[in-house]
């Protein structure tokens, strides 16, 4: 089915991302994947080949469109390629729209040409050790000590928590104001106090840097307050919409990329004397996983487009996310058992986006938590 939601100039940004995939990142993965890290210096091609800060204004340095299809575009080809280790969805779709949306005119100069250039790698700590998806509980405080806040926490499963530079934190500025009391806080590289715990080992995503933080009575400049004193609830609910669905494009990219290696894989293994294609449970098996992408690919064009004329509401992006991630782990199950033994072992794509995949129903809030969003609209 002809997908109708991208333009020519979308298909040649597709093109540009694909020979970065080749030259910069495919070549050297294998060794990220064994050192549990990316290299600073893919950070900085990403940058001179304009794949960061795709929305941020040109003044900036950035690509001054806040068309969400280009992103989507990225995305999409970081999937089918199978490197979630370079996070650049987390930096542009995540970490960008709270500095371009809150910052000063000043804190823009400050933190965005880096940000554009890759010299400067961004993360956002939302998670606790005690604190989930539950904002309430988050136990990070940040002391009002008149010209800077006196930060004393920890938070944990901090994507690119090793590589970055900017930190945004959230954390309690009204000890009594519960979900409504948290304020972001943007933590520099070097501050006194600030320091970073073991690159957590994980199942699979070995070399996206996931770290635990730590802040240690580490003195926050007033200047580096984001957006409105305890006004993060509302500023986190109105991103996290881009967040799930940054994460669902992925997924659905990566459930079709899956589809397709295994029908090649069992048109060209043989068993009892045949193809594998021959026999009607695998035509029946490849048959459903295509029919179930091809409907989810529709839904969440749907939604892209709509993010991408500010059109989406949380609802919408919340059933994308639980059901393309749901869709995404399923389909990895399903075709890491049609490669049989070959499946389990590292050196088969499937293997990879199989483990590489499986937090995809978790971060970005829980497949749990999608359908209790959903649930609440329609039931109150």
């Amino acid at each position: 089915m002809e997908r109708q939601i991208y333009t020519a100039e979308h298909e040649a940004f597709r093109d540009t991302v694909r020979t970065f995939l080749a030259k910069e990142v495919l070549p050297h993965y294998e060794q990220w994947e064994k050192d549990g890290i990316t290299s600073r210096g893919a950070w900085l091609a990403a940058g001179r080949q304009g794949l960061l800060g795709l929305a941020v204004d040109e003044e900036y340095g950035g690509g001054g469109t806040p068309d969400f299809r280009y992103s989507a575009v990225l995305g999409e080809e970081f999937a089918r390629a199978g490197v979630p280790g370079l996070a650049v969805g987390l930096h542009n779709d995540i970490v960008g729209p709270y500095l371009t949306g809150l910052a000063t005119e000043e804190q823009k100069r400050r933190w965005l040409p880096g940000f554009c250039s890759g010299e400067t790698i961004t993360a956002i700590a939302m998670t606790e050790p005690g604190a989930g998806s539950d904002l309430q509980a988050i136990r990070t405080t940040a002391e009002d000590k008149g010209d800077h806040f006196l930060l004393n926490g920890a938070k944990t499963f901090i994507s690119n928590g090793i590589l970055a530079d900017l930190v945004v934190v959230a954390a309690r500025t009204t000890p009594e104001g519960g979900a409504h009391g948290l304020s972001l806080l943007v933590v520099e590289r070097g501050a006194e106090g600030f320091e970073r715990g073991r690159n957590l080992d994980k199942i699979g995503q070995k070399s996206q840097d996931t770290a635990e933080l730590f802040f240690d009575d580490v003195r926050v400049p007033k200047e580096n307050l984001l957006g409105e004193r305890d006004g993060a609830f509302i500023h986190l609910m109105t991103n996290l919409a881009q967040e799930r669905m940054a994460i669902a494009v992925a997924a659905i990219a990566a459930a079709e990329h899956l589809v397709e290696i295994t029908t090649t894989y069992v048109k060209e293994r043989e068993a009892f004397g045949r193809p594998l294609s021959r026999l009607q449970h695998i035509r029946f098996e490849i048959a459903e996983m295509a029919t179930e992408c091809a409907v989810t690919r529709a839904f969440l064009d749907r939604c892209i487009a709509d993010h991408a004329e500010g059109k989406l509401d949380a609802v919408h992006a919340s059933m994308a996310k639980w059901w393309a991630t749901e869709l995404q782990k399923r389909t990895a199950d399903r075709c890491l058992q049609l490669h049989g033994g070959y499946g389990y072992m590292n050196e088969y794509p499937v293997a990879k986006a199989f483990t590489d995949g499986r937090i995809q129903t978790i971060y970005g809030g829980t497949t749990e938590i999608m359908k209790e969003i959903i649930g609440r609209s329609l039931l109150g």
